[in-house]
């Protein structure tokens, strides 16, 4: 469980910058310049990714039970998992789902925890899904409160940008639950 906890702290800690330190990230960005922090911010991310995928599976390996969620919920999980897919593909594609929901790749995060908590009882179920659940409010209620920064793109946002990302999100959806769910993860959601 060490590694999965250690692997969450530096993932969400690097993540959260913005949210608890935004003017060292500032000062930090205008010493060593952005592409030093991206370097370094992407090196961070990585290793705390492999960590949270090492230890998830270590955990799996022995689960400690917190709680067994009726089978209904599994299905329930599979409906919320839909619009996730969508709502990563708007993140990058700007139209009405962009900004209606604002920060859509925050939105894709909190449902897709919920959706495994809902599925999923074991603590490294919970450590891993509650973790980001949790980050993921903190950044949203932290946009409230900082700048906005204009974004840059090179689509400009169209009612069509938004069929694209229903198209992309719902084929990815697909392949992911038909396919790579099992091969990354070694459980099917289909059961």
């Amino acid at each position: 469980m060490f590694v999965l906890i250690a692997g969450l702290a530096i993932f969400l800690i690097g993540h959260s910058a913005k949210i608890v330190a935004p003017r060292w990230r500032e000062g930090v960005i205008a010493r060593y310049g952005d592409n030093a922090w991206k370097g370094v911010y992407s090196l961070v991310a990585l290793v705390g990714f492999v960590l949270i995928v090492w230890g998830y599976g270590l955990a799996r390996q022995d689960p400690i039970v917190l709680y067994s969620p009726p089978v209904w919920t599994r299905h329930l999980a599979l409906v919320l998992m839909m619009p996730v897919f969508v709502m990563l593909a708007a993140a990058y594609i700007p139209g009405r789902i962009k900004t209606t929901l604002k920060h859509p790749m925050l939105a894709a995060v909190k449902l897709w925890a919920v959706a495994h908590l809902l599925a999923n009882g074991t603590l490294a179920d919970v450590l891993l899904f509650g973790s980001f659940l949790a980050w993921a409010v903190c950044d949203r209620i932290s946009l409230k409160r900082r700048p906005e920064v204009p974004q840059i793109t090179g689509l400009s946002p169209a009612p069509a940008n938004d069929v694209v990302a229903l198209v992309i999100g719902a084929t990815v959806y697909v392949v992911f639950l038909v396919f790579l769910h099992e091969w990354l993860f070694g459980v099917s959601p289909l059961g």
